[in-house]
């Protein structure tokens, strides 16, 4: 299957290697009296989320049409957008799945803030939404795409497409978005429905951008009948004719280049139409180049896209710097980085320690609550001893 981190802290988890893995289960060898000293601020580490953007989780009540009739469904979101009532383009973000089923109760649409801010900032509405079956979003997960000797990628694409169709529906109705301009943008297996959508566009699809889109990953460089998912692009790519924009890492785990090129070409042989980028290497997997450390690259790529079409927004004022917490001065060269990471990392947030120099933290999680027990209990796991919550989100504990 294909990817998308829940938590920036877990290793590996949904195909994005954690931030937090130098932290997790690395005894500290400073002094241990020092370990849970008062944390001092210091000079700007990173810009605060900006005055001018509204955070919100709410909750989309989708209605699905099934063969017994209406099912109302909702779907689990965060909307991140300007702070005034006028109506703005909107980008629906779609996640991926992880290559461990059991993971996906845990995903959560909060591990995209960052992602979300970004757009947000370019003048955008933007809306993470949880599909049937992740997160806390209602319904059994629609994407099955069945035997992995004999996928049927088109229906598990068509799935996921039905999800983000009635996303743009409800975020449409709103005021402060402009129904008449769209993009969805997904990752792996949120590109894929994307691409899926644009073969049978809502209305207002303005344009699609594909990061590493796919489906089928088992494990690094194996994919179910890659044929298959080469045929599934063909099929989209009959009826696509909204504007997209591909983008796939070198040295992509999943879908490697050549699968890519394999890929767009059916598509576009197939009347598709879609510029494909193959992208410099980015981090160990460039599964991951749409995430919060990949935010300087993937912008770029998106602002030319949406200019070409016209669809660029009026950017907000960058958020203003925001002194941030420096770490305890017990931890080790490795540790303060891993703290660096955690203070990049999206709310909510928890950095939790044992006595005996152990230390983890989680992220994107729902409630601040939620953060401090898993990073407590993953800290417990390394130390064989207790720890404590010594920072939750931006705040000394």
């Amino acid at each position: 299957m294909s990817t998308s981190p829940s938590s920036a802290s877990q290793a590996l988890m949904n195909g994005v290697p954690s931030p937090s893995l130098a932290a997790k289960g690395l005894k500290n060898r400073g002094i241990v009296a020092l370990l849970l000293a008062p944390l001092l601020l210091v000079a700007v580490v990173r810009p605060a989320l900006a005055s001018d953007l509204v955070q919100e989780a709410i909750t989309l009540p989708a209605v699905f049409m099934e063969t017994d009739g209406p099912q109302d469904i909702p779907l689990e979101a965060l909307v991140v957008r300007p702070a005034d009532a006028k109506p703005h383009p909107l980008v629906v973000l779609s996640h991926g799945s992880p290559r461990d089923t059991d993971k996906r109760e845990s995903m959560a649409p909060q591990s995209m803030t960052r992602e979300a801010e970004a757009l947000a900032l370019r003048g955008f509405v933007t809306v993470v939404v949880m599909r049937r079956g992740y997160g806390q979003s209602g319904g059994d997960n629609a994407e099955e795409y069945g035997d992995c000797a004999h996928p049927d990628y088109v229906a598990a694409g068509r799935q996921g497409a039905r999800d983000i169709r009635e996303a743009i529906r409800l975020m449409g109705a709103k005021p402060f978005v402009d129904p008449n301009r769209v993009v969805c943008l997904g990752r792996s297996a949120g590109g894929f429905a994307s691409v899926a959508l644009a073969a049978d566009p809502p209305p207002g699809l303005a344009a699609v951008i594909n990061f590493a889109g796919g489906r089928g990953s088992l494990e690094d460089g194996e994919v179910c009948d890659r044929e298959a998912l080469v045929r599934a692009f063909g099929v989209f790519g009959t009826t696509a004719r909204t504007p997209m924009l591909w983008v796939y890492a070198k040295n992509d785990q999943y879908f490697g280049p050549d699968l890519a090129r394999a890929m767009h070409q059916a598509f576009q042989a197939s009347g598709g139409k879609a510029e494909l980028i193959l992208a410099p290497d980015f981090g160990e997997d460039g599964h991951t180049l749409f995430s919060r450390q990949g935010i300087p690259v993937w912008t770029r790529y998106v602002d030319d896209f949406l200019v070409k079409l016209g669809l660029a927004s009026s950017p907000l004022p960058p958020p203003a710097p925001t002194a941030q917490a420096s770490p305890p001065g017990a931890l080790s060269a490795k540790g303060r980085k891993a703290f660096e990471e955690y203070l990049e990392a999206p709310p909510h947030k928890a950095f939790a320690m044992s006595s005996q120099g152990y230390f983890s933290w989680r992220s994107g999680r729902r409630t601040q609550a939620e953060a401090a027990e898993d990073a407590r209990e993953a800290c417990v796991e390394n130390a064989e001893a207790s720890c404590r919550v010594v920072m939750l989100d931006d705040t000394s504990q």
